[in-house]
């Protein structure tokens, strides 16, 4: 979490991008356990584990929406987890 917020800049003020060295599309999703329940009834995880494998398979799905910037959708899928809107 903490690289995407120095890397990732969104002009909104939720990522700062000072670190401007590293791509935004080398970043990894954060994995939690809403972002990961949200992923899988959307059919975007297949993995049943939360762990690395599952963060690198996310990850390659949401780059085929953006492969610039594939972890802007994190907190899309955090908050619908969170507000139990897509559980």
């Amino acid at each position: 979490m903490y690289l995407r917020w120095m890397v990732r800049n969104d002009k909104q003020g939720v990522d700062f991008g000072l670190w401007q060295d590293i791509p935004m599309s080398k970043l990894l999703i954060p994995l939690d356990i809403h972002t990961a329940t949200v992923a899988r009834k959307l059919g975007l995880l297949t993995r049943k584990q939360n762990d690395f494998i599952a963060v690198m398979e996310l990850t390659e799905v949401l780059r085929k929406f953006d492969p610039n910037d594939p972890v802007k959708y994190d907190y899309a899928l955090f908050g619908a987890g969170v507000t139990k809107t897509m559980i």
